[in-house]
């Protein structure tokens, strides 16, 4: 999974996923979202950020969601 605008270096932020060239988390910015912060609300917070960052924050997440294997109570696995 690759995504242009995130970046994962051990040596950053312990190797969270972060917005390239910040040590703003992809983690970081779906919590302000999740609080009801708009995207002009974290550019405000961080003016560094562009609007797709948010988004590339976004998509990277439900990428890594994708990828998850779905376990049932019976042990079965997709």
């Amino acid at each position: 999974m690759y995504h242009e605008m995130i970046d994962i270096n051990p040596e950053i932020m312990f190797g969270k996923p972060v917005i390239k060239g910040t040590r703003i988390t992809v983690e970081h910015i779906l919590r302000k979202l999740a609080g009801g912060k708009s995207v002009e609300d974290i550019i405000k917070d961080h003016p560094h950020l562009k609007p797709e960052n948010i988004y590339a924050a976004e998509e990277f997440a439900a990428d890594y969601l994708a990828q998850e294997e779905i376990v049932f109570a019976s042990g079965t696995k997709l």
